[in-house]
């Protein structure tokens, strides 16, 4: 708030009779106690997520070959001082009204877990026989049951967090942990190999489900943890959406209809991110029109053109008129429906 609103606009509010004299300076003292985080995302917001996301990347899926050379004792006593430390550092950063980078730090620190789990299982020897030569960034890019352990330590981890570091960028290595888990669970029921086919269909299904849980969860948290599961719902539906092959005209249809619906869930709940993976998805099924479909067509690029303005002028108009086209298109619904939506943030 404090990042909108100074003392001189609060002043020039006392000057123009809207605030008594002195209720500006206890007004501004009541804004700057509000959450850091409530407020407009800024420009160090950038280089906290970026830097966390470099951290991550290193202590991951870029970990080199050498780390696995130096011994699983090593590696653990690593993985746990990094840990510590980060959670220490977090901790200190919290207590001094730095709640981003807390939170960012907070979610490295727990996708760390992963990787001191896995030098713990190798260490006891629970880590399995036929997978003793694994890698610990084969993590990221392959399903096997082996994981399961490092992904449910994971998801442990990040519930403890939150309760120490109440932070929304947290939910993001936790979804991305219950993600590898859905896979991973999946060939342990369906048996490997694994295909392609069904990876599809489990990430569609799980990312519809996390959709779902975090639209109940929307509304009723103070901090916003919807932003990030949302995120990573929609990843997970819209790229297992994305790779499944249609192969008929009625199937890709489909496809840009569901894109079309992710649109509307934007204007319904404002969340930018809903339009972002709709409109990815539309682009989509016009490229496939364009090269397909119409490759032939002189009319066909000036049609996506006029359609594209058309949306940029939807976009104007939302950005105008937000608030009454999102109370409108509520108040078309059932009220059974509407009681049952998330209440809408600014």
């Amino acid at each position: 708030m404090t990042d909108r609103f100074d003392a001189k606009d609060l002043a020039r509010a006392v000057q123009a009779g809207v605030l008594q004299q002195g209720q500006d300076q206890a007004l501004l003292a009541f804004l700057r106690q509000q959450p850091a985080a409530r407020s407009s995302f800024q420009l160090a917001h950038v280089a906290f997520y970026f830097g966390a996301m470099l951290i991550m990347a290193a202590m991951g899926w870029l970990l080199t070959e050498a780390w696995m050379s130096i011994g699983d004792g090593a590696l653990l006593v690593i993985a746990s001082l990094y840990i510590l430390l980060i959670t220490l550092f977090a901790l200190k950063l919290q207590r001094r009204g730095q709640p981003v980078a807390a939170g960012v730090l907070a979610a490295v620190a727990v996708s760390i877990v992963a990787l001191a789990v896995f030098a713990i299982e190798r260490l006891v020897g629970w880590w399995p026989v036929h997978d003793t030569q694994a890698k610990y960034h084969h993590y990221y890019t392959y399903v096997q049951s082996g994981w399961l352990v490092m992904e449910l330590a994971t998801v442990l981890a990040g519930l403890l967090m939150l309760r120490l570091i109440p932070y929304p960028f947290i939910v993001m290595p936790i979804a991305v942990a219950l993600w590898f888990m859905s896979m991973d669970l999946s060939e342990w029921f369906f048996g490997s190999p694994f295909s392609w086919e069904q990876r599809r269909e489990v990430s569609l299904w799980f990312g519809l489900g996390m959709l779902v849980v975090f639209l109940v969860v929307d509304g009723r948290t103070r901090e916003d943890y919807a932003h990030w599961g949302y995120l990573a719902g929609l990843a997970a539906f819209w790229g297992g959406l994305t790779l499944v092959d249609n192969g008929s005209e009625l199937g890709k249809a489909l496809y840009c209809l569901i894109n079309i619906a992710l649109m509307g869930m934007a204007v319904l709940l404002r969340r930018p991110v809903f339009m972002v993976f709709g409109a990815l998805g539309v682009a989509a099924y016009l490229g496939y029109l364009s090269y397909d479909v119409f490759a032939e067509s002189l009319l066909f690029p000036m049609v996506v053109t006029l359609i594209g303005l058309g949306v940029i002028w939807l976009g104007l108009v939302y950005q105008k008129r937000r608030e009454r086209l999102s109370e409108a298109l509520r108040s078309a619904m059932p009220q059974w429906l509407r009681e049952a939506l998330p209440a809408l943030r600014d």
